[in-house]
């Protein structure tokens, strides 16, 4: 029976600092250890997120991502604001967010997402010449190079020293935004060598190269001809017919690269970190890329989500008291729907603790209980760029590389400020094969045209 009196699930009596400590820095451990201890639904108290109810059940997170957005929200209180602007997809509600939302939707679907696939290709290439033969070597910051890079030209449209600029700037800025967001007692400008002077004199660079690289799109004659998201924003009209404002641009830019550069490459070095304790699945997906296959490596990527989510948890804002299970939740609450709860949960797969790419082969996801990405009219909406962009990555990593299984004990996590990681940084040796089996299919086809 639903209760009538506003009233908050149980949780550790614990100091604030020390309950912060247990969810950004020991996890998956203590998320696992509360939920045993309080059930699906339980409350914490955080720095920079205040009263928090976190939710474990997906029938639960099911209400949670349908509920009316005016009730629930999503950027209002998000600590990100501050550092990702105003306009932020991520930090703003109701009418506002799906109109920019829908401006933003264009540049990832259809025709326009296969004209990234070359760029992130060349990308990996570029980065792969480099990479040493038979000695352990960390993947993450190698995957985070070819992230960048691959925004900078899909999202930017950078070409020379604007491209450079923002490959000197934007891991920087990304990096100090991410850690100050959880501490707004820090968030003072005290001159340039204070945390938020440093940030703030980076954004402001970071904004000076969006002017030049938007005054030369508003002056280019091919600009329709164009595919990187800030040409496609420079044309973008809102309902009355006026264009997107410089600052609405901006935001926007580096909320794709916040959402999409250390995520997408923390999940690469997590795949590497997995596959190579699992030698099997590493054997047919090795099998699957020499034929030119897919779907067993378009699974993997999925479980490697599943059991290592980047983002391990999305919350919601309460604006009035909302109903959650038994619990009427006051105003002001935040609800975390947990990644890393409904992902480990045996209700909803079979033999959790098992890396198994199997159980997505043929079958796509439940919405409610597999949420890397969030959910419901907020589902990240770089999510299929994403997906693409790892899966042209692996392929291109099996496709010239043997990548040697291992049997050393499984990496950690690590919290980064943005996403969780291999503290090892997903570690890899591999060798550079003779002939990539691309190239064998590729000379084989010439010869019967031939």
């Amino acid at each position: 029976m639903v209760t009538q009196t506003l009233r908050l699930p149980p949780g550790p009596p614990l100091p604030k600092a020390v309950q912060g400590v247990l969810a950004f820095g020991a996890q998956p451990r203590a998320v696992s250890w509360l939920r045993r201890r309080y059930g699906d639904v339980f409350s914490l108290d955080l720095p920079a997120l205040g009263r928090c109810v976190v939710v474990g059940d997906p029938e639960l997170a099911r209400e949670v991502f349908r509920a009316d957005p005016k009730v629930l929200h999503a950027g209002s209180h998000s600590p990100l604001r501050a550092v990702l602007g105003p306009n932020s997809l991520l930090t703003i509600d109701e009418e506002r967010h799906l109109s920019q939302r829908k401006l933003l939707l264009p540049p990832f679907h259809g025709e326009r997402m296969k004209s990234y696939e070359a760029i992130i290709e060349q990308e990996a290439l570029d980065e792969f010449a480099s990479w040493p033969a038979d000695r352990p070597f960390r993947t993450l910051e190698p995957f985070m190079r070819i992230t960048l890079n691959a925004i900078i030209r899909c999202v930017f449209g950078a070409q020379e020293d604007d491209a450079e600029a923002l490959r000197r700037l934007l891991p920087e800025t990304v990096a100090r935004g991410s850690r100050l967001a959880l501490l707004p007692s820090l968030q003072r400008d005290l001159g340039p060598r204070s945390p938020w002077g440093r940030f703030v004199r980076l954004r402001r660079e970071f904004d000076a190269v969006v002017d030049r690289l938007l005054a030369r799109a508003r002056e280019d004659s091919a600009l329709e001809e164009r595919s990187d998201v800030l040409a496609l924003l420079v044309q973008a009209r809102h309902e009355d017919d006026s264009p997107m404002r410089r600052d609405e641009i901006a935001d926007q830019l580096i909320t794709l690269l916040a959402a999409g550069h250390e995520t997408t490459a923390a999940t690469l070095a997590w795949a590497v970190e997995r596959i190579r304790r699992h030698p099997a699945v590493l054997a047919r997906l090795e099998r699957e890329a020499a034929e030119g296959g897919g779907e067993l490596r378009e699974a993997t990527i999925r479980e490697v989500q599943r059991a290592r989510p980047t983002i391990t948890s999305t919350g919601r804002s309460t604006r009035q008291p909302y109903e959650l299970g038994d619990w009427l939740l006051p105003p002001g609450v935040v609800i975390v729907l947990s990644a890393q709860l409904l992902h480990s949960d045996p209700r909803n797969y079979e033999h959790p603790e098992r890396f198994d790419p199997d159980r997505f082969v043929g079958r796509t996801p439940d919405t409610y209980r597999w949420i890397p990405f969030g959910g419901g009219i907020r589902r990240c909406i770089g999510a299929a760029f994403a997906h693409m962009e790892m899966d042209i990555v692996l392929r291109a990593l099996l496709d010239r590389f043997e990548l040697a299984p291992t049997s050393e004990r499984a990496e950690g996590w690590r919290f980064r400020g943005v996403a969780f990681a291999p503290p090892r940084g997903g570690m890899a040796v591999l060798r550079p094969r003779p002939v990539p089996p691309s190239a064998a299919r590729t000379a084989a086809a010439r010869a019967v045209a031939a």
